[in-house]
């Protein structure tokens, strides 16, 4: 059996899992948005960051990264005990066509496994919904977990894609906006409930997934 893996979050740059092949492509009729809450990674449940997930729009493309892990059960096995370790706050496995660029029309592999979460802020606990643009850079730009800060998942991700000449306009719109937030902290004298940082670095005694899980997303 062949396992094949889309990325189109952090698994673009740091996939961290033992795999073949990749390729770089593309899947139909999804966007990336930063409605999913993560309480563990770059957040806490008293502050929760927001991280990408997919969510269906019929003419969007999303560029990414197809894994491929061969070579046996227990390699594969291995592979997706970390994935569901590391991206446990998606709660669907889907399978989608990949195409490579130049061939939009053939898919290039079938039945690739794709981490999402369901969009139903009643039915699905780490679903945030959208916001309004500054709302959400905000909340992007003061989340930190025991991973790290938040902003800096939004950061790497505007970085993967640009290097894989595949830029996602509401990232580098998001990403700016959060620029623009952090621009206008500095400019203030902080003080007092101004120092939203520094007020969750006690998350990291909240218990944490496995070691070896990192940021989401896929």
């Amino acid at each position: 059996m062949v396992l094949w893996v889309f990325g189109y979050g952090s698994l673009i740059w740091n996939p961290g899992f033992d795999f073949d092949d990749k390729i770089l492509g593309f899947i139909k009729g999804y966007k990336r948005t930063f409605n999913l809450a993560c309480i563990d990674h770059r957040g806490t449940p008293q502050h929760p960051a927001r991280t990408c997930t997919l969510e269906s729009e019929d003419e969007a493309i999303c560029w990414g990264i197809a894994y491929c892990v061969k070579g046996g059960l227990e390699k594969e096995r291995e592979a997706m005990q970390y994935l569901e370790r590391r991206e446990c706050e998606y709660d669907q496995k889907i399978s989608v066509d990949f195409y490579k660029d130049g061939n939009s029309l053939e898919p290039a592999v079938t039945d690739v496994l794709v981490f999402v979460s369901t969009p139903d802020p009643v039915g699905n606990k780490y679903y945030l919904g959208p916001a309004a643009l500054e709302d959400m850079a905000r909340q992007i730009a003061t989340a930190s977990g025991p991973n790290g800060y938040n902003r800096d998942y939004l950061f790497s991700m505007e970085k993967a894609l640009s290097n894989i000449s595949h830029e996602d306009d509401s990232i580098i719109v998001l990403a700016d906006e959060v620029r623009k937030v952090l621009g206008r902290s500095t400019e203030k004298k902080v003080t007092g409930s101004d120092v939203p940082l520094k007020s969750h670095t006690p998350a990291v005694h909240i218990s944490a997934l496995p070691e070896g899980t990192v940021a989401v997303s896929t």
